[in-house]
């Protein structure tokens, strides 16, 4: 079969595709025929080997995959060949074919293509754990959401209007504005814009936003804690540094800073996430918006555009 292969760490040079040998699910796995994958931001820094999990080489990359099941294990009675699944797979998405554990892969509601199927679990995981389980969001609620136009900014949108919030969202460019409209933002801001932070305090009446979901920590964080309304919380979704603070800005708030990695969620909190998410991709709720599709081959340039600025939906390859 055909996959992305990592041979060093480097830039996106380093992905390369080659052919290896089909995988073999264990008793506890299913093959899965891979439709689509996700690309993340976070598959970047591990192929330039900056993340905190460095994968032994050669690897290939990516963890979201959408498709069909292949083959099933002596032991998985869940899933059979034939089911259309989205999973968060033990070997790289990247490739015609990869392995879940068969608690890894759920079924993909008919009204979901498998390109949409690539951007649910990394995008809307994160955003439900952010807004349920990390900041336990209460309808009624105002959200900022920076970055509103990315994978896991359309999720957050979308999921955070399901529950009652309003969605305030930021994109850097008239496209990614629009996109975060169509999310579920009520009033949407470019972060390139001088003066968008006063425009941001603004549209809450001057109280500050209960809930600010922060894709680039090392760069807005600082200006965060300002936005804050009393007793409002900051999630930190994503990060590429370091970062100044000024305490008395949450102490004056009681205000606080949340993060997490979505690695580290428990058993119980995936099932939770997944029949959160299950229902909403059932009831139209959530419909993950696809940005650009680059075939297999194409890797490297997904990696260049993820990465880039203007995020408009979900990228994902096509093996």
């Amino acid at each position: 079969m055909q996959a992305i292969a990592v041979q060093e760490f480097g830039g996106p040079e380093v992905l390369h595709l080659v052919e290896v040998e089909k995988p073999v699910p264990g008793p506890e796995d299913v093959l899965i025929a891979v439709k689509a994958a996700g690309v993340n931001p976070y598959d970047t820094y591990m192929r330039s080997g900056t993340y905190a999990i460095k994968p032994e080489l050669p690897y290939t990359p990516g963890s979201d995959a959408a498709g069909i099941v292949e083959k099933v294990g002596a032991n998985v009675t869940r899933l059979k060949p034939g089911d259309r699944v989205y999973a968060e797979v033990r070997t790289g998405a990247y490739a015609q074919f990869a392995l879940a554990h068969q608690d890894q892969a759920h079924a993909l509601p008919d009204n979901i293509t498998f390109a949409q199927g690539a951007g649910i679990w990394v995008p809307y995981g994160t955003a439900y754990h952010a807004l349920v389980q990390a900041a336990r969001v209460r309808a009624g609620e105002t959200v900022l959401i920076h970055g509103a136009s990315g994978g896991v900014g359309t999720a957050a949108a979308q999921l955070a209007r399901s529950l009652g919030l309003t969605v305030v969202g930021t994109a850097g460019s008239p496209a990614g504005l629009e996109l975060a409209r169509r999310a579920g933002a009520a009033q949407v801001f470019d972060h390139s814009t001088p003066g968008h932070l006063d425009q941001l305090l603004a549209a809450t009446g001057g109280r500050g936003f209960d809930l600010i979901l922060e894709m680039l920590a090392n760069v807005n964080l600082g200006h965060d804690l300002k936005l804050l309304a009393p007793r409002g919380r900051v999630v930190v979704i994503g990060s590429r540094g370091e970062v100044t603070l000024n305490p008395r800005d949450l102490m004056s708030r009681r205000a606080s800073v949340l993060a997490f990695t979505l690695w580290a969620t428990t058993p119980e909190e995936k099932r939770e996430i997944h029949a959160g998410l299950n229902a909403g991709l059932r009831d139209g709720t959530l419909q993950p918006l696809v940005g650009r599709e680059f075939p297999l081959a194409a890797a490297a340039d997904a990696h260049r555009q993820v990465m880039a600025p203007g995020a408009q939906g979900k990228i994902v390859l096509i093996p």
